[in-house]
């Protein structure tokens, strides 16, 4: 079952997107706990989907971050350094940290938007919320001026193994077999 998106008027069609944790019931544990790890001002990191799934008899929330083209993968914090950046980066240091990444790889910039969706994936985890990262990476799609979009899976591979050598995700770390890559084709050429 998908959770209706949240009505945002000034976007075309209106439809918003889940921020942070705002998915969770007002009373969950891992929604307070949340204002302890995040800025509460600027910019949460927001979900293209939420979903509920049952897998194994278990009721599991489906976090989605989709992509159309390759230049949406770059991303990185624009926080201030004397507003929430400390905090993001104590965050996103803590996370690495028990994921078993290097300490050197940088996940406020290059790639800033796996690394912060990992992170709010991690904590939800880290509360007993049982949940899985879905990235959708969409083929086919026809972009506008200036936006790769890759025509297959195997277009994606290049841009893909080079955003993983750089965040540095281990192989078997603590949350590898609830993250999902999935492509999809769009709009066949």
């Amino acid at each position: 079952m998908w959770l209706v998106q949240p009505f945002d008027a000034p976007r075309a069609w209106g439809d918003g997107e889940w921020q942070g944790r705002d998915f969770l019931p007002k009373d969950s544990t891992a929604r307070t706990a949340w204002t302890g790890l995040w800025p509460p001002r600027g910019s949460q990191p927001t979900w293209d989907a939420i979903g509920h799934a049952t897998h194994d008899g278990v009721e599991e929330w489906l976090l989605v971050e989709a992509k159309a083209n390759l230049e949406d993968l770059r991303s990185s914090c624009r926080a201030s350094p004397q507003g929430g950046r400390p905090m993001i980066e104590r965050a996103l240091d803590r996370v690495k940290r028990e994921l078993g990444v290097p300490h050197d790889r940088d996940w406020l910039t290059g790639h800033y938007q796996l690394c912060n969706r990992v992170a709010v994936f991690h904590a939800l985890m880290e509360h007993g919320v049982a949940a899985r990262l879905l990235f959708i990476h969409f083929v086919s799609d026809r972009g506008g001026p200036g936006r790769t979009c890759p025509g297959s899976a195997a277009e994606w591979a290049e841009a893909l193994a080079a955003q993983d050598a750089h965040v540095g995700l281990p192989a078997g770390h603590p949350l590898d077999d609830r993250i999902h890559r999935l492509f999809l084709e769009v709009a066949p050429r």
